[in-house]
């Protein structure tokens, strides 16, 4: 069975809050502490900048924005000691890995899509597949209020997280789907719905492909964040996106600083219709890889 863990996630056939999930699901086992931090107040930000971190895209946010990237960094730490959301430690680093990397996307996925897909870059319909801790998807909500976002998670521990955020941070753009990208992908409310969608350390290409393009509308743009080098992957994929009715449109650079290499975004155009039998079954696009 599965579970909607408040108003705002999207499942079936139950609708239960936060404080019963755990009541009607008593052999699920501990640790489920990490449940009480919806009840207690988000520590302090202690989160200045170092000189050493290149922050280039997080300056450019206003200044409510920052402070709901901060809320957001500082919940994603104390969460992250209960549960596994991040291997990160530090609030640098998940500024320098996370949050700038996150960010970074957005350029390229603007110049694609005006230059491709439509004439405005506002009220985007943006799906986040495989969202896990939020990432890029509520740094997107946040750097990008007209987005209407949506974030695909299927474990329902993340999902309590995302939506911890969410009511944290005030955002009202933002919805969290309880859900596998292959069942959604098979879904009429949201099947060739999308304007966007992006996935960041996910899987790789060919089956990202099968995950992401269902969901996409005729005439949309899936974004994939990847590595410095991701040539052999995406040359591997070329099948599996032309079979979802796309092209891929470019690879490209991003602007991030991180210390942990060069960043690509690879940017995929949705040129017709996805055959009704893909995405696959769950489990099987990652098994058995077109």
């Amino acid at each position: 069975m599965v579970v909607i863990l408040s108003s705002r996630v999207f499942s079936s056939p139950s609708l239960l809050s936060v404080g019963t999930f755990i009541k009607h699901f008593p052999t699920l086992k501990p640790p489920y502490s990490y449940l009480k931090f919806n009840h207690t107040p988000a520590r302090k930000s202690i989160f200045t900048p170092s000189a050493a971190v290149d922050n280039s895209h997080f300056q450019t946010l206003s200044s409510h924005q920052k402070d709901q990237i901060r809320l957001y960094i500082n919940s994603l730490l104390e969460w992250n000691q209960k549960m596994n959301l991040t291997a990160v430690k530090e609030e640098d680093e998940v500024m320098e890995r996370h949050v700038e990397d996150s960010l970074a996307i957005v350029n390229p996925i603007r110049d694609s899509y005006l230059s491709n897909c439509g004439n405005s870059f506002e009220n985007l319909s943006v799906v986040d597949v495989g969202s896990g801790a939020g990432l890029p998807g509520l740094v997107l909500a946040i750097a990008c209020p007209s987005w209407k976002m949506t974030l695909l998670e299927s474990m329902s521990k993340r999902c309590v997280f995302l939506e911890h955020v969410i009511d944290l941070v005030g955002l009202q753009n933002v919805q969290v789907v309880r859900d596998r990208a292959e069942n959604l992908g098979q879904k009429l409310d949201f099947r060739e719905s999308f304007d966007v969608a992006v996935a960041r350390a996910v899987a790789e290409m060919r089956v990202l492909a099968e995950y992401c393009l269902p969901l996409i509308r005729v005439g949309g743009l899936f974004v994939a964040a990847k590595g410095h080098d991701p040539q052999e992957e995406v040359s591997r994929a070329e099948r599996a996106i032309a079979l979802m009715g796309a092209s891929l449109l470019q690879t490209c650079y991003v602007e991030s600083h991180s210390k942990h290499g060069q960043r690509t975004a690879i940017l995929c155009l949705k040129n017709g219709s996805t055959p009704r039998k893909y995405p696959r079954g769950p489990g099987t696009p990652s098994k058995l890889p077109l």
